[in-house]
C-alpha cells in the first residue's frame, strides 16, 4: 500500500469515500464550497494501484495542557470502503501519522472514536467526558438580583475568544481555538450569544444558545466566577413564558449544576468523549510541571508501545526539587522496572483523567508500591474537558 497525503484532483475520490463511510450526500453549491476548502496537504490516504482504499484528516491544532498550549495531532474522518476493511489499511495509515506527527513536533494526538476497542489497540485512550443536561423550566436555578449586566448578541468575537481560553486553560486537553475555528465551527447564524459584564463593565462570562421547539438548546456556558454564572443563569430564567426547560451539552464532567438547584433530581447523563495519546513520551514528560519534592528523584518506567517504537522500552524519569523533570532511556526490561504500563495509560495518567493510585488498583500501571505513591505525590491534580468536535 502507498501513503501519501492527497493531491487537489483527488477531491472527489476523497468525498466520495467519506460520503459513503459517514452516510451523507454533499451536492450542489455545498459541494462546490467544500472543493474549495479542502486542503489535500491534509488528508492522508492508503492506495492499492493507484486507487484510494483508506484515507483520514490530520489537523494541526493546539490544546491547553497545565494552562499552557501544547501542539497536538487531530485525526478526524477516518474511513476505508468496505472490501477494503480488515485488511490493515486503517492500522498502517494509524502507524504512519503516528510518525508524522512526531515529525511535526505534535506531542499529543486526539481522536473521537467510532469504535473504543480499535483505537485501544493503538494507544489512544479515553481521556475526558462530558455531562448533558435536561432541565425542566420549574426546575431553573433560582432567579437572582443582577449585580452587573447582561448583553445579548451583540459582543465582539474577542470578548467571546479572551473568555473562553481563560476558562478553557484550567482544564488539561481543551482546544485552543483560532478565529477561523470559532467561525467554521463554533458559531453559526442560528447562535445567540449572551455576555454577563460586572459592575465595573468587565466580561466575566457568556452563554452560546438556540431556542429550538420551545426548548433552550445551550451549546457553551462559560464563567469566571459564581456572580457570573448566577447572573447568565437568570437571564436564561428569564425566557420561563416562551420555553419548556434547556438542554445542556457538553458540560464539564466537575460541573456542579444538578448539586447547585433547588432540586437536583433533573435528569443528567455522563458519556465518554474523546480519545488521546501521547506521541512522544520523552518530549511530553520533559515539558511537563510536576509537583517538587525536598530532593531529586527517580524512577524507572517501562512504556508499552508497539505502534511508536521511540516510545515502547525503558525510561529513567527524574525529578527536580523544582519539579522539573527528564525521562531518558536506559538499558533494562519490563521485569526490571519499577512501574510498567501502555502509553494510554501513561496519557491519562498525567492529564489528570485518572490518578495513579487507581490506575494501579485496577492493574492499569504495575510495579512496587513506593514507586505508584511517588507519582501519586509529584502528578498534579487536575481536570479534563473539550467543548469542541473534530
Amino acid at each position: 500500500m502507498d501513503i501519501r497525503q492527497l493531491r487537489p484532483e483527488e477531491f472527489e475520490a476523497s468525498l466520495s469515500l467519506s460520503e459513503y463511510a459517514f452516510q451523507y450526500k454533499v451536492s450542489g453549491e455545498a459541494r462546490a464550497e467544500s472543493r474549495m476548502k479542502f486542503k489535500p496537504e491534509r488528508v492522508w490516504g492508503g492506495f492499492e494501484e493507484g486507487v484510494l482504499g483508506a484515507e483520514l484528516t490530520l489537523l494541526p491544532l493546539q490544546v491547553y495542557i497545565q494552562g499552557k498550549a501544547v501542539r497536538m495531532g487531530g485525526i478526524a474522518g477516518v474511513a476505508t470502503w468496505p472490501e477494503n476493511r480488515r485488511q490493515g489499511l486503517v492500522a498502517k495509515l494509524l502507524r504512519h501519522t503516528l510518525q508524522t506527527m512526531n515529525e511535526a513536533g505534535q506531542t499529543l494526538s486526539f481522536l473521537h472514536p467510532f469504535l473504543i476497542p480499535f483505537y485501544r489497540r493503538f494507544g489512544w485512550e479515553v481521556y475526558c467526558e462530558y455531562k448533558k443536561y435536561s432541565i425542566p423550566v420549574a426546575m431553573f436555578p433560582r432567579k437572582t438580583e443582577i449585580q452587573g449586566s447582561i448583553m445579548r448578541d451583540t459582543a465582539e468575537l474577542e470578548i467571546l475568544e479572551q473568555l473562553y481560553s481563560r476558562f478553557a486553560a484550567e482544564y488539561n486537553g481543551t482546544l485552543q481555538r483560532d478565529r477561523d475555528w470559532w467561525k467554521r465551527s463554533v458559531l453559526d447564524e442560528d447562535t445567540h450569544h449572551c455576555v454577563f459584564y460586572s459592575e465595573l463593565g468587565e466580561p466575566e462570562g457568556y452563554v452560546l444558545y438556540k431556542i429550538e421547539k420551545k426548548e433552550l438548546v445551550i451549546d457553551e456556558f462559560v464563567y469566571l466566577n459564581e456572580k457570573a454564572r448566577q447572573g447568565l443563569w437568570t437571564f436564561l430564567a428569564n425566557h420561563d413564558s416562551m420555553i419548556t426547560g434547556a438542554l445542556l451539552k457538553l458540560v464539564p464532567s466537575d460541573d456542579m449544576l444538578p448539586y447547585l438547584l433547588p432540586d437536583p433530581r433533573i435528569q443528567q447523563e455522563s458519556y465518554p468523549y474523546f480519545m488521546a495519546r501521547i506521541v512522544n513520551a520523552e518530549a511530553f514528560v520533559n515539558n511537563f510541571s510536576f509537583r517538587g519534592q525536598n530532593s531529586i528523584q527517580k524512577c524507572t518506567l517501562y512504556i508499552e508501545d508497539e505502534h511508536a517504537p521511540w516510545n515502547d522500552g525503558l525510561w529513567q524519569w527524574t525529578v527536580t526539587e523544582q519539579g522539573e523533570a527528564t525521562l531518558s532511556r536506559v538499558e533494562g526490561t519490563k521485569d526490571t522496572a519499577d512501574l510498567s504500563c501502555t502509553i494510554g495509560t501513561l496519557t491519562v495518567l498525567l492529564l489528570g483523567y485518572k490518578r495513579p493510585s487507581e490506575l494501579a488498583r485496577y492493574g492499569q500501571l504495575t510495579g512496587k508500591a513506593e514507586a505508584v505513591q511517588w507519582l501519586e505525590d509529584i502528578v498534579p491534580q487536575s481536570k479534563t474537558a473539550l467543548f469542541d468536535f473534530f
